[in-house]
């Protein structure tokens, strides 16, 4: 509901969102309530409708977003001076929602590459495969062969060559969870349905060896495939040398291979959300959810991930499970994280950010609570591990931090063919080999920052679109992404430097 200048989302909730900046003495009427502004408060963020008590819980999106640490009056700016975590236990059922959604489009396409294992891709890369940190310098002069406009002009139909580099790969436990991890995500984008090429490169005497990241993977079979280590072919001169012969062969083979119309329930979409505002909740994070929903509705898989930022909501989706098992697998990912926050010296509720708070988001329940929106309404279909291939349809929650390129990372080695990622600071995220569409929360950024946002949600704020609309107009970029228009970050060519593997466990 908007209220002069406000954004009131619940009936029985205890603060609305200032949709502008309000001085203190502003007058605000809110049904026939008129508040009085004691003090400033700034766009996106929160003021009380009504008093709460030191102690009492605040109210947002009709759930708990924190407790009073002092007392609130009505029109008080309500934030980190006053608001604290709520550590009340939360109560946890299973299948107990299952929402209708959108009708499903019936017939809709979008241009793709079917690979030989059936599964379809939106992109056409080859891709440096990195087994270690020691060749990352190497790969890059490799691929920096390939850089610029005029580098592949002679094959219009290859989107590039990538560099895929790291800081892992050797002092690992063999068979330890963070090894595991790596291997996994490696192999993910050695077989990713965007990947037409891959050349694998190493050093020659690292734990994870060149070959163990090819040998029984199940690599589609029109996978163009190379190994290098730099030992054994000489050194860096003479394995730049020899990568960039290998690529040379790749490229008329791969530049042979054209779009073809593909069911959209082929699609994986990756949801993720960075530099978040008071906003993200409210616009873009909802809006995708709608064409999330539309998606896995047409047959599709969407995948919500960042398992920290789902702390505090994890009870709205337990309540779409498929089954017990699925909810509890979501709830064990959690208290895993609870005991490797507390390892590290910290607790979950550390989040938010800095970026964050000054946007108006104030505790981890109040962020997380937003952050579930990107999921839609569509039932919990399954819950993966870090960088686990993605084989459910619908929709499907990946275990992963909150740090957007090492979610992202993980997201896209599950097989995301195409990311959303939403933005109200102003992330400048880009990702390859999938392409990341940017959708901003406001329009205030969207237009200070025009050159690095596709999608601007807050018209949904400003009044000039529903959040149907938008939802709806996501939909339709996804598939034009999907089918070979560029996103801002593509045409910036950004998205190397951002594959970034979780890096966890052991190092001897």
């Amino acid at each position: 509901m908007a209220a002069d200048r406000l954004l009131v989302l619940r009936p029985d909730d205890d603060v609305a969102i200032a949709t502008a900046d309000l001085p203190a003495g502003t007058r605000l009427t809110v049904g026939d309530r008129t508040l009085v502004l004691p003090g400033d408060v700034p766009r996106s963020h929160k003021l009380a409708l009504r008093a709460v008590p030191a102690g009492g819980v605040v109210h947002k999106y009709g759930q708990s977003i924190g407790r009073a640490t002092a007392d609130i009056a009505p029109g008080d700016h309500v934030h980190t001076h006053n608001l604290g975590m709520d550590d009340t236990v939360r109560a946890h059922e299973f299948g107990t929602v299952h929402a209708t959604l959108p009708p499903a489009p019936v017939g809709r396409t979008f241009d793709g590459y079917r690979r030989a294992d059936g599964r379809a891709g939106t992109r056409n890369y080859v891709a440096i495969v990195t087994s270690v940190n020691c060749s990352a310098s190497t790969a890059k002069m490799i691929a920096d062969q390939f850089r610029g406009p005029a580098a592949l002009a002679a094959y219009p139909h290859v989107d590039g060559v990538i560099a895929l580099t790291h800081g892992s790969g050797c002092g690992l436990v063999p068979g330890s969870e963070g090894a595991n991890a790596l291997v996994r995500t490696l192999r993910g984008y050695a077989r990713h349905p965007n990947v037409g090429g891959v050349l694998v490169l190493g050093l020659g005497c690292e734990m994870v060896p060149v070959q163990s990241l090819v040998d029984g993977l199940d690599l589609p079979s029109d996978t163009l495939v190379h190994t290098l280590t730099i030992q054994d072919t000489g050194g860096v001169r003479a394995t730049v040398r020899e990568g960039v012969a290998q690529i040379m062969a790749m490229l008329p083979v791969l530049d042979e291979r054209r779009r073809e119309p593909i069911p959209i329930s082929e699609l994986v979409l990756g949801l993720n959300c960075g530099g978040s505002d008071g906003y993200s909740g409210i616009t873009a994070n909802p809006a995708l959810g709608r064409a999330s929903d539309l998606l896995v509705a047409a047959g599709g898989t969407s995948v919500l991930a960042e398992t920290p930022e789902v702390f505090g909501a994890e009870h709205l989706l337990t309540r779409r499970a498929v089954s017990e098992q699925v909810g509890r697998k979501l709830l064990d990912r959690l208290d895993w994280w609870q005991g490797y926050a507390a390892a590290g010296g910290g607790t979950l509720d550390n989040n938010p950010s800095p970026g964050n708070k000054a946007g108006g988001l104030t505790t981890i329940l109040e962020k997380s609570l937003g952050a579930v929106a990107k999921g839609g309404q569509a039932d919990l279909s399954a819950v993966v591990e870090y960088a686990e291939p993605i084989t459910s349809r619908g929709l499907v929650f990946m275990d992963t931090p909150g740090y957007d390129p090492v979610s992202v990372t993980g997201i896209v080695a599950g097989g995301a063919t195409v990311v959303c990622f939403t933005t109200g600071r102003g992330s400048v995220f880009g990702c390859r080999p999938a392409p990341s569409i940017k959708l901003a929360t406001n329009t205030e950024m969207f237009e200070r920052m025009s050159d690095d946002m596709d999608v601007n949600c807050g018209r949904i704020v400003d009044g000039t679109a529903t959040l149907e609309q938008v939802g709806d107009e996501i939909f339709e970029r996804i598939i034009a992404v999907a089918s070979g228009q560029e996103t801002v970050s593509e045409g910036l060519d950004l998205g190397q430097e951002e594959f970034v593997p979780w890096q966890l466990g052991t190092v001897t």
